[in-house]
């Protein structure tokens, strides 16, 4: 009988050291393509969201949420409250809502500050109207004794009547922050990281947001060029420089919580500016007229 030869068991051998490290090298190309592509692949430029900073701290919120916010301090303004009510009202919007304008809630509770049409706050259309629906919340604040010196919690709590009223104190710091921000007390505070505008801005629509949110101000636009549409927003005349100054600062934080949905590239107050490209406020090297905001809207 003829010997058994071992060669196959050899070629065996060397087919299986060959897949193994065919596997190896596979697993290994694999590894490195992922770690290229990782450090490769297109980014975000930032984290969409804007901000209220206060005292080091900053409080961060959506911009749909920011846009919600600034209409909440703008109509404050214009009703001529202290900046303590815009405080409450965003802490309460912030507890009820998020800050959404949602169309849903507990029972027939709606809108910003989940009002319901049952209990006399207005019709299902009205209480998912911001404006509406803010103006009814300063108006049951506004009537309650010694709202303006009352701890958050319990002012807001004394108009919601809520089954949870120690819920909203957890907001007040953050609350504070943008009411402060939105009112003009405190400066350069508000900031939005956005993407690059996908669409080019609109004046009518830019002035009718500006109008509905932040109050009855001129919005006169200029000549677009290829770096965008100029816009002035200029405040109330004959009023003390201070109380200008200040107006001209709740403006322009207003404008810069808008910035995304107005497609707002630009915003310069006093001697500071906002781009959107940058996202933060920083010296301009110039001085904007007291009383006046410069924005400039992308254009296609």
């Amino acid at each position: 009988m003829a010997a058994v030869t071992t060669r196959p068991r050899r070629r065996r051998t060397r087919f299986a050291r060959t897949l193994v490290w065919l596997s190896a090298l596979l697993v290994a190309t694999v590894v490195a393509v992922v770690l290229v592509l990782d450090r490769t692949q297109v980014l975000p430029l930032a984290q969409v969201r804007c901000a209220a900073t206060s005292d080091g701290t900053s409080w961060y919120l959506t911009p749909e949420q920011a846009d919600n916010a600034a209409l909440i301090a703008g109509i404050s303004m214009q009703r001529g409250l202290p900046a303590h009510a815009a405080t409450i009202a965003i802490a309460t919007a912030m507890q009820e809502s998020k800050l959404v304008n949602v169309t849903h809630g507990d029972r027939d509770s709606l809108g910003l500050f989940q009002q319901r049409p049952s209990q006399g706050w207005g019709t299902a259309a009205q209480v998912v109207d911001p404006v509406h629906a803010t103006n009814a919340f300063y108006d049951a604040l506004i009537a309650v004794p010694g709202y303006a010196t009352m701890a958050v919690t319990a002012a807001a709590q004394a108009v919601q009547r809520s089954a949870f009223p120690e819920a909203y104190a957890q907001h007040e710091a953050q609350a504070r922050a943008w009411a402060s921000a939105l009112t003009g007390f405190s400066t350069s505070a508000v900031t939005c990281h956005l993407r690059a505008p996908d669409a080019a801005g609109g004046a009518e629509s830019f002035a009718t947001h500006v109008r509905r949110d932040l109050g009855p101000l001129a919005v006169t636009p200029g000549s677009a060029t290829p770096a965008g549409l100029p816009i002035v927003v200029t405040t109330a005349t004959g009023v003390p420089a201070d109380a200008r100054a200040r107006q001209a600062w709740s403006t322009a934080e207003g404008v810069v919580a808008i910035a995304q949905a107005e497609q707002v590239t630009v915003v310069t107050v006093a001697d500071q500016e906002w781009t959107r490209a940058r996202g933060t406020w920083q010296a301009s090297g110039t001085t904007v007229p007291t009383g006046e905001v410069h924005v400039t809207l992308a254009v296609g």
